[in-house]
């Protein structure tokens, strides 16, 4: 094989992508809309720990 999908691996990956939209889409909407009615948007709780996965990221690759 040379590394590239056939036609019905392509279709099959389409109709599993479109599936698992359709499935988490509710889900989707409705943690939309509670982000956006909530009063307090804490984005120090995410970046600190987003900021620390890269440093240490950055620390694996200087130790190698």
């Amino acid at each position: 094989m040379n590394g590239e999908l056939s036609i019905w691996e392509q279709i099959t990956l389409v109709v599993v992508a479109v599936g698992v939209i359709f499935l988490f889409r509710p889900g989707i909407k409705r943690a939309m809309e509670e982000s956006r009615q909530a009063e307090n948007k804490d984005w120090k709780g995410v970046l600190i720990p987003i900021g620390l996965v890269i440093l240490f990221v950055i620390f694996l690759i200087m130790i190698t």
